[in-house]
């Protein structure tokens, strides 16, 4: 970034620091754990627990590439982990009682309270499916856009000492830095410095991808390629199911992603208007091999990674949740913090990861159930199995 453009940076700072000085944090003791044993976890030993070693083994991957001092979260360092890190290599996968004395042996469970609160919400999210063409034509009209060349990101906390860390998306146009064009905008042809990885045949999948930060794309030409989140504009994420709702669009009870992806193919001509409600735009790349990567740098394991705030629960840390599926059936189970998303707010608050396809559509797109969930850190004291 140039002078020029730290001085324009720095007026947009200013400009808001009043905002900035009234957001209060949440309080830290608003967040705790409470130490629980195994046997007060809801439907302990009910579980396949044996399906959640490859999510594990790719969590620990990375933890063991980390110095011992750095800090997992305000409860452990790396160093914590590697003992039960390295001892995932003798775990075979194919005994869900080895599987378990394993957890036991090396981690304590941890009830998470928020705000006085063990009970939070947790959706669920699913890899997209949209058709493409790398060429414009016929029916592929809708471009996907990979990162621009003219977004600008920056921190006004390295503008304004008593500022704390406030990141910002932005645009310089005519030597201004500019809030960076909105959904509207850029799909109303808004100039922006983006190039096109591919062209899509229906403007609602790709909203749907958006929402979701990732696609498989069947290619024109027979091939099946994936494409994850790249960045964003900045700009708010608004949720449309809710919009929907209270203009009488949608059945009661009906908000969920199959509800709202039917009557937007079906009202084509006020689908634009709805979904240019939600400012938020993303941006894709290309990925190769397993996917989608969530948060970590890592493929996801269907139904085993999940979602999380990462300002409470630390990416990469074992969780036994206790919830429902969308159709009200338990769900109790270990999963793996693997990934962030900008609706997943809260120390209770979770989002479960279903795969690709339509099965997982119908479910992510149905799902918000309340339940809790624990945490599993590594014991103090540590021996091998």
């Amino acid at each position: 970034m140039n002078y020029f453009t730290v001085f324009f940076a720095l007026a947009i700072a200013v400009s808001i620091c009043l905002f900035l000085w009234n957001l209060k944090p949440v309080p830290k003791e608003d967040f705790r754990l409470n130490r629980v044993s195994f046997a007060l976890l809801p439907e302990w030993y009910n579980d396949d627990v044996t399906e959640a070693l490859p999510a594990l083994k790719k969590s620990c991957k990375t933890i063991l590439k980390y110095s011992s001092d750095k800090k997992i979260s305000a409860f452990s360092k790396a160093g914590d982990w590697y003992l039960p890190c390295k001892a995932l290599d003798e775990i075979s996968g194919k005994n869900k009682k080895e599987m378990y004395d394993y957890l036991e042996k090396f981690f304590e469970p941890y009830q998470v309270t928020f705000k006085g609160n063990k009970n939070g919400t947790f959706t669920g999210y699913y890899e997209a499916e949209i058709n493409g063409s790398f060429k414009a034509g016929g029916n592929y009209l809708y471009p996907v856009y990979g990162m621009p060349k003219d977004i600008v990101k920056f921190d006004l906390s390295d503008f304004a000492d008593d500022v704390k860390s406030k990141k910002v998306v932005a645009q310089i146009t005519k030597g201004k830095v500019v809030p960076y064009p909105t959904r509207a905008e850029i799909d109303g042809g808004y100039g922006i410095s983006a190039p096109v990885l591919l062209w899509a045949d229906n403007p609602v999948d790709i909203f749907i991808t958006h929402i979701q930060g990732s696609a498989r794309v069947k290619m024109k030409d027979g091939r099946t390629i994936r494409i994850g989140y790249a960045g964003n504009n900045g700009r708010k994420f608004v949720g449309i199911g809710s919009i929907m709702s209270r203009q009488g669009l949608l059945k009661s009870g009906k908000s969920g992603m199959p509800s709202i992806r039917k009557w937007l193919n079906e009202n084509p001509k006020k689908a634009n208007a709805l979904m240019d409600k939600n400012p938020r735009y993303i941006f894709f790349r290309f990925i190769k091999g397993d996917g989608p990567i969530g948060a970590m740098g890592i493929p996801l394991t269907p139904e085993r990674s999940m979602a999380v705030d990462r300002s409470y629960i630390p990416l990469g840390v074992p969780l036994w949740l206790n919830t429902t599926d969308p159709d009200g059936k338990p769900l109790n189970r270990l999963m793996v913090a693997q990934d962030v998303g900008s609706a997943i707010k809260g120390g209770v608050r979770g989002d479960f990861y279903w795969g690709s396809g339509e099965f997982a559509f119908n479910k992510a797109g149905r799902m918000k159930s309340k339940g809790q969930y624990y945490m599993f850190l590594p014991r103090k004291e540590q021996k091998q199995l």
